[in-house]
């Protein structure tokens, strides 16, 4: 907050008539983190302002933009269609389609903005699937040289730790050098938070006691990071216990080179990773969640889930906001 706050950036909220979007807003715009732009119907918007008694005023506080009411809208929409047809013309979309999805589709226009230069980050996912958003932010803003993926990741603060988890919501059955590539976005990731990554590599095998396909996957994970990144602090293939506490890690493998409790718990698949996250989340009780953060966008956007609190929506936008600076 306090980074977001030495620079606030202009950040799109796909869902701008979400009554959860505009109480976020609300905040934001009190702490002074970001410049809000919605998308959405104006006069739709200025109800549910009204409606939940918020102070925020159209054209003071947050810009909104429409199709069918908006002069930014009027004046872009042939730049913004062309551009997205130009992107996807070999990908089936003709110039109508194009203009009809500009139109009406908010993820897309957002992030047409982002790429365009327009605005500074994108906020989406408020309803809808994660898979359907992820879609046109993959099609239009891209992803970072290198990377041929996205990969999520989701922050709990827990009583006496903080653990980042991935990934949660992208990939089914990563390979041993997607979960390489991920486990250094994270890594980069943690770092922005102040904080030094430490690594476990997690699995129902503790080194080596398993050779099944997910254990051997994870031992090759370790494999390429020691040579990647050398001087990453990481450790497994690991039981989720041993990750966390440090007597029980050097009970069965005293030359760990993980020292005192991970906070990054890299899962081998989809499932183990979202299963642990709504678990920790319920079961820890009313602690912070922050997430899912994506990685590997090539501009700042991150795409939240239908359950998004308005706390976890300040919370990602202040995030955004220090990823665009």
């Amino acid at each position: 907050f306090s980074q977001a706050k030495t620079a606030p950036k202009r950040i799109v909220f796909a869902e701008g008539e979400d009554e959860r979007v505009l109480r976020a807003v609300q905040v934001i715009c009190d702490e002074g983190i970001a410049r809000p732009v919605l998308i959405g119907r104006p006069e739709e918007i200025a109800r549910r302002v009204e409606a939940a008694g918020l102070r925020i005023r159209h054209g003071h506080e947050y810009e909104v933009i429409h199709s069918d009411d908006s002069q930014f809208f009027e004046d872009h929409f042939d730049e913004f269609w062309q551009t997205y047809h130009r992107l996807m013309e070999r990908k089936g979309v003709s110039p109508d389609y194009a203009r009809r999805e500009v139109r009406r589709r908010a993820t897309l226009y957002g992030s047409l903005m982002v790429h365009l230069g327009y605005a500074d980050g994108l906020i989406c996912g408020t309803f809808g699937r994660h898979e359907t958003h992820r879609h046109y932010v993959e099609n239009v803003i891209g992803m970072q040289d290198g990377l041929d993926r996205y990969y999520t990741m989701n922050l709990l603060m827990l009583p006496g730790r903080t653990v980042f988890i991935a990934d949660t919501y992208v990939n089914y059955d990563p390979s041993a050098e997607q979960l390489a590539d991920m486990t250094l976005l994270a890594a980069e990731e943690i770092r922005n938070f102040g904080m030094q990554p430490k690594v476990a590599l997690l699995s129902h095998s503790t080194f080596g006691t398993e050779s099944t396909p997910t254990a051997l996957k994870m031992r090759e994970v370790l494999a390429l990071l020691n040579l990647r990144a050398p001087g990453l602090e990481v450790e497994g293939e690991m039981h989720g216990d041993a990750a966390l506490d440090e007597q029980i890690r050097l009970g069965v493998f005293p030359n760990s080179r993980l020292k005192g409790q991970a906070n990054l718990l890299i899962m081998p698949t989809l499932d183990a990773a979202n299963i642990s996250f709504n678990l920790l989340k319920v079961a820890a009780g009313d602690n912070l969640t922050i997430g899912p953060i994506l990685l590997g966008a090539a501009r700042p956007v991150n795409i939240l889930t239908p359950t998004a609190t308005v706390r976890r929506i300040v919370n990602m936008t202040a995030l955004t906001v220090v990823d665009a600076s």
